[in-house]
């Protein structure tokens, strides 16, 4: 175990497994980006891909590939990325393995705000914008009503869960007052799709990644670490609890709203890749870093699987990672409740 010190007395520690675990995935996510910019109706080998991504190949290769397949594929990486994040972020903060931002409403509310565009009418860009507030109005009222002298970790998941059953009502409501082809454009969207998806959905959350990665994992990791030991015990070593609870849970709401706004409300990819992150490098805290890597191989992956699974029919990925994701969860319940957890 490698020690560094960060600030304010408070260190951190980086396990090697863990740090082989998250380059790992780093390298797969990229081969599978390689592979997924190669395939389609012009199939390209990964040399003339690496050939088109530094300037080398054809004026039609390079059109293909950075116009086209590219951005598709960093929206994807981004998007997957930002949705673990969040999820490990939630579930180590209220610790409980079910925290999630799908569990807690906050991509119903990201969705209530597309949908509010959609029955009024306006732009891509109004829904997207609409999208990321809605997701960050949600947060707030999860937040406000699960304040009692602080927010503890089940308080949070009970006020999440009874908010997502009131959004998923005004939802199915919205939709029914929607325009026919504005309601089946928007039910494409609330299912989670990558199709057709530019430069102008990935670069808002690239830029927030780059933003907040970094904060979180220099600036809070550690703390939050403490903090899954209990408030009290945090609280007397040093840190600012609520403080830091305030602050990383609305950067992961940022984050699952910037995400539902580039490929709308994907589910499942913020419960399972922290999950499979904390066993892959069995290592305790929040797993940050593996979890994004996790979750960028996660949804690349499901979107290929949705594009090549049945030729000549696209699946939207949210319905690869719904399935998946389904099904991890009943075994997590399972497993969670031979353990005596549930």
């Amino acid at each position: 175990m490698i020690t560094l010190r960060v600030r304010d007395g408070l260190s951190l520690r980086l396990r090697p497994r863990a740090i082989a675990v998250g380059v790992t995935c780093v390298l797969l996510a990229l081969a599978l980006s390689v592979l997924a910019i190669g395939s389609g109706d012009y199939p390209m080998s990964p040399a003339a891909v690496l050939r088109a991504l530094t300037g080398q190949g054809t004026p039609a290769e390079e059109f293909i590939v950075t116009e086209l397949r590219l951005p598709r594929v960093v929206t994807a990486l981004c998007v997957g990325a930002a949705l673990a994040l969040a999820g490990a972020v939630f579930q180590s903060l209220v610790r409980n393995p079910l925290g999630s931002p799908d569990m807690l409403g906050f991509t119903q509310g990201a969705a209530t705000g597309a949908l509010v565009v959609v029955v009024l009418g306006g732009s891509s860009l109004a829904l997207a914008s609409s999208a990321v507030v809605g997701g960050l109005v949600t947060g707030a009222l999860v937040y406000g009503l699960s304040w009692r002298r602080g927010v503890h970790g089940y308080r949070l998941i009970l006020v999440g869960i009874g908010t997502m059953a009131i959004l998923t009502g005004v939802n199915g409501w919205l939709l029914t007052r929607a325009p026919l082809m504005d309601a089946a454009r928007a039910v494409l969207w609330l299912t989670g799709s990558l199709d057709g998806r530019g430069w102008s959905n990935a670069l808002p959350l690239l830029i927030a990644l780059g933003v907040l990665v970094p904060l979180m994992l220099a600036g809070y990791g550690p703390a939050m670490r403490l903090v899954e030991m209990g408030d009290d015990t945090a609280a007397a070593l040093g840190v600012r609890v609520e403080r830091l609870r305030l602050v990383v849970l609305a950067a992961a709401v940022l984050l699952v709203s910037l995400a539902a706004a580039a490929a709308g409300p994907v589910n499942f990819v913020a419960l399972t890749a922290p999950h499979l992150a904390r066993r892959l490098t069995r290592a305790p805290g929040p797993n940050l870093l593996p979890s994004a890597a996790v979750g960028a191989v996660l949804l690349v992956g499901a979107d290929q699987l949705a594009l090549r699974a049945f030729p000549g029919h696209q699946l939207p990925v949210g319905v690869v990672t719904g399935v998946l994701g389904g099904a991890y969860l009943v075994w997590l319940l399972a497993t969670e409740r031979r353990a005596g957890r549930l």
